[in-house]
């Protein structure tokens, strides 16, 4: 009986499909040191992402589709990853930063804050190295939603974020006396802003989440003239005058080259905790309808839950909790953020 051949191994792992990229596993390149010995096949899958929504099932086929092959005795699939990283023309990211992402909306009151802290919690969770900016310098609400009191230290003359939840966090609310109204007009915003880009010890990054402030104005223009963002998130409610003003928000950055990576509907419907009946208060699915009008991705919904709100009040995420249905949601919406920067960033986009 004829030996299994690597090439054998590598025609039958181009069943695997990524959907994402448009590609097999191994026209993308994440097959890695094909060893077989006496009928033990192992190999490497390496993503382009941490956070990859389908790493069980490109493990789970792989697996199944070299076990099928004659003289195959035993399958070892070993799971890693490495993440593609935005490559600009003109540009330069902060020093080991792979990217960047914005966490941008319209208006305020849709929860942007929320989804900026718990995008980039549930990415640490996946194991990705990440980096919060909460460049709000209006309402710098980011320290509290991650439990964290006191000033950064300096190290080298620069200052060294505070961590949380695995994530590196920088705000200018650890700078300011607590409950002191922040009233800068739009140079001093993009000075700030540069500091915390420059002079910040960010270290190896695989994404640095900006969370902005509400609307289109100098805060989004500094960060995009600043530096390469590799994309936005656009966060809104279901409700019509929230999703008028996103999808301004939305044209906003496409008009200054920043990609949209997609929408996220936030409150996006209430589960009765009693009764468990579904009420839909702020009307649902607009955002999914203007992602597609607007050909962007829709990321995921997030429910009107008090325990959201609760964890922001507690500095406790609710992205770094275990098993819920929360922390899924999350989740989800991290993997699919992930995936389209990983499009992006191998389109050489």
């Amino acid at each position: 009986m004829a030996n299994t051949t690597p090439e054998q191994v590598l025609k039958a792992l181009r069943q695997v499909f990524d959907p994402d990229l448009g590609k097999d596993i191994v026209s993308a390149g994440m097959v890695k040191d094909v060893r077989i010995e006496e009928g033990e096949v192992s190999f490497t899958i390496e993503l382009t992402t941490p956070a990859c929504p389908l790493r069980s099932e490109f493990e789970q086929q792989a697996r199944r589709v070299v076990q099928a092959l004659r003289g195959v005795t035993e399958v070892r699939v070993n799971m890693s990853s490495s993440t593609a990283a935005h490559r600009p023309q003109e540009k330069r990211l902060p020093d080991g930063v792979k990217n960047v992402i914005a966490v941008g909306s319209g208006k305020g009151g849709v929860g942007k804050s929320t989804v900026a802290v718990n995008l980039a919690v549930a990415l640490a969770k996946s194991g990705a190295e990440v980096g919060l900016l909460d460049s709000d310098v209006y309402g710098p609400d980011v320290p509290k939603m991650m439990g964290l009191h006191g000033r950064p230290r300096v190290e080298d003359k620069k200052l060294v974020p505070m961590e949380s939840c695995g994530v590196r966090v920088m705000s200018l609310g650890f700078l300011v006396e607590e409950e002191t109204p922040v009233i800068w007009r739009g140079p001093l915003v993009g000075s700030i802003i540069k500091q915390f880009l420059e002079d910040v010890r960010w270290g190896q990054l695989d994404y640095l989440v900006v969370d902005l402030p509400p609307g289109t104005g100098d805060a989004q223009l500094s960060l995009v003239q600043l530096v390469p963002v590799t994309g936005v998130v656009v966060v809104t409610t279901p409700q019509d005058v929230a999703l008028h003003d996103a999808v301004k928000a939305l044209r906003m950055f496409e008009k200054v080259n920043v990609p949209v990576l997609g929408i996220v509907e936030n409150m996006s419907y209430f589960v009765c905790p009693h009764c468990g009946q579904r009420s839909e208060i702020f009307s649902h699915g607009g955002a999914r309808q203007a992602a597609q009008r607007l050909g962007v991705a829709f990321l995921g919904e997030v429910p009107l839950d008090g325990a959201i709100r609760e964890g922001g009040d507690l500095g406790t995420p609710s992205a770094a909790e275990d098993n819920s249905p929360l922390s899924s949601a999350f989740g989800k919406i991290a993997g699919a953020v992930a995936s389209q920067v990983s499009i992006l960033n191998l389109a050489g986009g």
